[in-house]
């Protein structure tokens, strides 16, 4: 049975058992503030258990992409080095929303293990929670009941609370939960040991294949639980180990889900898969193609390689397949992007995502690779110094924080500073290397550290968002919670009416004011007159965002009364020209699709009050004539006022019957939201101008890269485009007072004529002192063996430093000469070998040799060669080095 097929029959079992099937979420999470990627199948569900949204269907399955590599579940370090831990992996699953319950969760369990997929009954073993005394839980007997109809008593073990009791989170929907196991060992090695003794004891053939996880109790702040108002079921099975048991096989990377990825690698790089656990080429293998799913499916649903966050997971995750490829596979060449070629046929039929952006998902790829072996090569410099320096001391452990800023600062792997070391038979300061590590972690901990208390709710009422019509509402706070964290203690409110539009989309939150109508003065009936400026009883609002459905907007500040009538205002100057610049990215993303093709699409975007940014598809930097022509287009849409067309609850099947641009990457509700400016037509969250001459002016401000494939337009519109063009109108008003002329262009030539006469007569007196230096210089040779040896130390540029050295090879036969120069505070060493010694010398060889001094680099041919470095302490090392050569 493929695996295409196991798939497809788990989706139709619970199909034909009223299942609604829906498709995979994002394995980039965008909108969530817990977590980065998607690690569970309940993920894209949270919303329903927490009872925030109501579910599409009391009954659904699905195949959820996962990626587990930060936080709590972290699975990276394992990857490769056993037979079944991924970072990206599939996790098939069911769930039921106040609908069934452990009865017919185990049933259906059974009967798709054995009846469907024909796993032979003997093989599986399962486990119930037993109970645990410190949080007055009894052992789970309902589960146990259901079990003993359908397995021995002897096959159904008690498990504790770390492996038999699922928690979302710190805080949130939990509950006891029954794994199944299956036992894939032979019968020789199953009549040795009893497969219950091996259960949850990591034996890469009896393994975990099925969670069932009754969801019935909510984990409180102060870690206390209490019952759910409805109980549900959340089950996960993990699609590898899945494929494993019923393909027969005692590894996930023997499956069809790794084996035609494999194959790839191994033409690639000419090395062949033998399925060893401690092989490290085999353990390369693994990684590679591991990673490369992961990496591949994060890119496809937009989260690209970066240096922050998610960006920088995925970055990391790529590294270290590439680092594993140069270190073990002999690949010093981008190989893995095409591998993304073998993935999009073998897991796009499901996921259409990798066949849509299978292209741009390569070439970022590629380009990732090509930066990242250019790293290496850097760090094989940086690591070369390192072990000279600590050679020349007479010691024989390079130092851990030395090794530590390769790997932090520079991105040079860790375990290749160690492999080249032991080559030259030194050990690697481990202890250093670890409290450089650790104190990394803690500075990333201390800025990330946040303690969030539990919500305090005054009522239990539903939150509406009023802030597409409105940005001033009467309200009062339904519920509020306590923060903590870097910055200080603040509390997070949630309003019954808001105006603040919470962060999304690109777009920032709002900010503004609360004003409570305890305050003196205060009149409801017109709030615009109230004075805000200095009163205390006034409550800033420093930012929203959203989480789990709902709208928090955060304060300094618990106000005294929290039970008061508060009337909220939205900060009206940075909204208006927030939705300024969130409106010209639809303008912005229609002009450059005409522009530049269809093959445009939006790759993400951030949208403020001082500025936009746009990041899209496109695989060359725009010249002037296109940018030119895209802001030609929007200004001409701003010129025309053209009004919004808002399609609020729009079945999301009639938008695309409108032709609405859907982002990939986002998850889209059966009901969406539709803004349309003519013929732009987009889905999306955020505000929005009335019509498209609020903007007022738009200007492209930079055109640049981002990755392979991606280019990145920020821009300005509004009052920030008017504030640009009053500051160029006051620099051309004191450019031309400085120059004294209204015709600047004249003047700016006329000074660069001027400029280019002066260069040229510079570099004629160079040329003058350098005959006169040539001459000079002659007389400083000493006779060295076989050669004419000159050796010198000068403050000179490095033009002037050429042509003497080109002079004297001429003039000076059997000559060598090494000038090490400190003009510009930037050490350089200039080497010259005369033609009749070329055979012997070598000036590039001379100068690396010589480079390692200045703690520099550099290289030419056998009769010329330079290098530049930045320790200009090392100049007078670097003399008595070429002396002694």
């Amino acid at each position: 049975m493929t695996s295409q097929q196991i798939r497809q029959q788990f989706l139709d079992f619970f199909k034909s058992k009223q299942h609604l099937i829906v498709p995979s979420a994002p394995i980039v999470l965008k909108d969530d503030p817990t977590l980065m990627f998607s690690n569970s199948g309940m993920t894209q569900f949270k919303d329903y258990f927490l009872g925030y949204k109501a579910p599409k269907a009391p009954r659904i399955a699905d195949t959820q992409k996962c990626l587990r590599v930060s936080g709590k579940h972290n699975d990276l370090d394992d990857v490769g080095r056993d037979t079944y831990h991924h970072t990206m992996f599939e996790m098939l699953g069911n769930w039921s929303f106040g609908d069934y319950f452990k009865k017919e969760a185990i049933e259906w369990a059974w009967q798709l293990l054995t009846e469907v997929y024909k796993i032979p009954k003997e093989n599986l073993y399962v486990t119930v929670f037993e109970g645990d005394a410190s949080e007055k839980l009894e052992r789970d007997t309902d589960a146990y009941n259901f079990w003993k109809e359908y397995i021995p008593e002897d096959r159904i073990l008690n498990g504790n609370k770390k492996d038999n009791f699922w928690e979302m989170g710190e805080s949130g929907p939990c509950g006891p939960c029954s794994e199944i196991h299956v036992d894939l060992r032979s019968e020789e090695e199953k009549a040795k040991i009893p497969g219950k003794d091996l259960v949850n004891n990591d034996h890469p053939q009896v393994v975990e294949i099925w969670n069932l996880v009754f969801m019935q109790y909510n984990r409180k702040a102060d870690g206390s639980l209490e019952n759910l108002p409805a109980k549900h079921i959340d089950t996960g099975m993990g699609f590898e180990r899945l494929c494993m048991a019923l393909q027969g096989k005692s590894s996930n990377y023997d499956t069809d889900v790794f084996t035609p990825l494999i194959s790839k690698v191994e033409e690639l790089s000419g090395k062949k898969y033998e399925g060893i656990l401690e092989n490290e080429k085999d353990i390369a293998i693994r990684v590679v193609v591991d990673h490369i799913r992961a990496v591949s499916f994060a890119i496809a649903d937009g989260q690209l390689p970066s240096n922050g966050g998610a960006g920088y997971v995925i970055r990391r995750i790529l590294r270290r397949a590439i680092s594993y490829s140069y270190r073990f596979l002999g690949m010093k060449e981008p190989f893995l992007y095409q591998l993304v070629e073998v993935l999009k046929n073998q897991m796009g039929e499901f996921f259409p995502e990798m066949v849509k952006q299978s292209h741009l998902v390569s070439e970022v790829i590629k380009e990732e690779e090509q930066s990242f072996l250019r790293t290496i090569e850097n760090g094989l410099v940086r690591l070369d110094n390192i072990i000279n320096d600590t050679i020349k001391k007479g010691e024989k452990t390079l130092p851990g924080e030395l090794v530590f800023e390769l790997y932090d600062t520079f991105g040079f792997p860790a375990d290749l500073s160690r492999i080249i070391a032991e080559e030259k038979q030194l050990t690697v300061d481990e202890q250093g290397f670890e409290a450089e590590m650790e104190k990394q972690k803690q500075r990333s901990k201390k800025d990330s550290a946040a303690k969030v208390y539990d919500w305090v709710v005054l009522e239990e009422k539903p939150e509406t968002f009023v802030g597409y019509d409105q940005t001033e509402s009467e309200t009062y706070i339904t519920r509020y919670r306590k923060i903590e964290n870097k910055d200080g203690e603040f509390y997070q409110i949630v309003l019954n009416k808001t105006p603040f539009y919470p962060e999304g989309g690109g777009q920032v939150g709002d900010k503004g004011i609360l004003i409570p109508s305890y305050a003196p003065h205060f009149d409801i009936s017109q709030p615009n007159l109230y004075n805000v400026k200095d009163n205390p009883e006034v409550i800033q609002v420093l930012d929203t965002k959203k989480e789990n459905n709902l709208i928090i907007s955060l304060i300094k500040e618990l106000p005294k009364d929290a039970g008061a009538v508060f009337y909220a205002k939205v900060d009206a100057r940075n909204r208006r020209n927030t939705q300024a610049n969130h409106s010209v990215t639809h303008l912005l993303h229609e002009a450059l699709r005409e522009v530049l093709g269809t093959h445009v699409e939006q790759k993400g975007s951030y949208v403020g009050p001082e500025y936009l940014r746009f990041d899209f598809s496109h695989f060359s930097k725009m010249n002037e004539e296109e940018l030119a022509a895209v802001e030609e287009k929007v200004n001409a849409k701003i010129k025309e006022n053209v009004a919004l067309q808002e399609f609020r609850d729009l079945p999301i099947a009639e938008a695309t019957e409108k032709g609405a641009m859907m982002l990939f990457g986002e998850k889209y509700g059966d009901k969406v939201r539709m803004i349309q400016f003519g013929t732009s037509k987009e889905l999306c969250g955020g505000t929005h101008v009335k019509s498209t001459g609020e903007i007022g002016h738009f200007k492209i401000t930079s055109e640049s890269s981002t990755a392979a494939g991606i280019r990145r337009i920020e821009a300005i519109s509004g009052d920030k485009s008017a504030e640009y063009f009053q500051n160029l109108e006051r620099q051309l008003a004191e450019l031309s007072q400085l120059l004294k002329s209204k015709d600047l262009a004249k003047s700016v030539e006329k000074l660069m004529t001027e400029n280019a006469s002066l260069k040229s007569e510079i570099e004629t007196l160079k040329k003058e002192k350098a005959q006169g230096e040539t001459a000079n210089w002659k007389n400083d040779f000493v006779q060295s063996g076989d050669k004419n040896l000159l050796v010198k130390k000068v403050s000179m540029d490095a033009g002037s430093v050429k042509d003497i050295v080109f002079q004297l090879k001429k003039e000076i036969p059997n000559s060598v000469i090494v000038i090490i120069s400190d003009a510009g505070d930037k050490p350089m060493i200039t080497v010259g070998v005369s033609a009749d010694l070329e055979a012997k010398y070598h000036a590039g060889n001379i100068v690396k040799q010589l480079a390692k001094e200045i703690q520099g680099g550099g290289g030419g041919n056998p009769g010329f060669a330079t290098a530049g470095g930045k320790n200009l302490a090392g100049i007078d090392a670097a003399v008595e080095k070429a002396k002694a050569l």
